[in-house]
Formats: structure tokens, C-alpha cells, sequence
């Protein structure tokens, strides 16, 4: 089941994203001011009752960002995150919106393969755009354009 995110929800929203990216996980106060911007929208997947993970999207009248997208770890590779990215896709589309845009690490092999699986193709990098601990990973910018 997938349900609207409310700004109610931040602190839930923050311990999923902790879960998911761990130090590098948005705090309370990033997920609480970014729903409380008119412009996000975003969305909580369940599994049952429990929530499971959460999509972020930054919308504006021709276009959208996937600002941070998350499922718990151990309820990855059932199948929500697909499910959580086709009803933002929808959703977006039903808003008149013709292009969606998101960056993602370019070692997230996982989300790079569901991200193209969904019709997002990689249009550009940016290198060394994230730090996986002494790391420096590249980002990878894919676009989905809405028909």
C-alpha cells in the first residue's frame, strides 16, 4: 500500500532514511523542511501496516526531482521500491509534469538497474560527487521523460 508522506511523518521518514543511508541519511530537520515546502510531494510505501519506505520528489509545473528515495532494508528486493517509483512516475504524469530528474551514487548498482528498468536514461555525471568514506563516488544524473 502506498499512502501521501505528511509532514506529521517527518521523524518516521528520518529513522527510514537512517536505516537506508546510515551516516549520510537526511536529518529530522532536512525531511521536515522539505515536506514543508508546497512543492515536494512525497509518498510512504507499507508493508501490512509498518512503513517500509518513502519517495521525495521536488515538482515544479513542467518538471521533478526524485530528492531522496529510500525502502528498509530488509524489505528490499520485494519489489516496493518498484512499486514506490511507479506512483511517483504516475502521479507526476497525472500533474502535467513532462520530465523527472534524480542523481543517484554511481555505485548504487541496485538503484541505477531499477532506475533504467523504469524507462530513466543517464544523461550525465558528476565526478567525485559523493564520499563513501574515503571514497569519492561519482553521481550518476538520469532523466525519465513523461509522455
Amino acid at each position: 500500500m502506498i499512502k501521501p508522506a505528511s509532514l506529521e511523518q517527518a521523524p518516521l521518514l528520518a529513522v527510514l532514511h537512517a536505516e537506508s543511508f546510515g551516516e549520510a541519511a537526511w536529518s529530522h530537520e532536512q525531511i521536515h523542511g522539505s515536506l514543508a515546502l508546497d512543492t515536494t510531494k512525497g509518498w510512504l510505501a507499507y508493508s501490512g501496516d509498518k512503513p517500509v519506505g518513502f519517495i521525495l520528489l521536488q515538482t515544479m509545473p513542467e518538471q521533478a526531482e526524485i530528492l531522496t528515495f529510500c525502502v528498509a532494508p530488509s524489505y528490499q528486493r520485494q519489489k516496493i521500491g518498484e512499486k514506490l517509483l511507479q506512483h511517483a512516475i504516475a502521479a507526476t504524469r497525472n500533474n502535467g509534469c513532462k520530465k523527472i530528474f534524480l542523481e543517484v551514487a554511481a555505485d548504487n548498482l541496485a538503484a541505477c538497474k531499477l532506475y533504467e528498468k523504469s524507462g530513466f536514461r543517464l544523461i550525465g555525471k558528476r565526478p567525485n560527487y559523493y564520499k563513501h568514506g574515503d571514497k569519492p563516488v561519482d553521481a550518476c544524473i538520469y532523466e525519465l521523460l513523461i509522455s
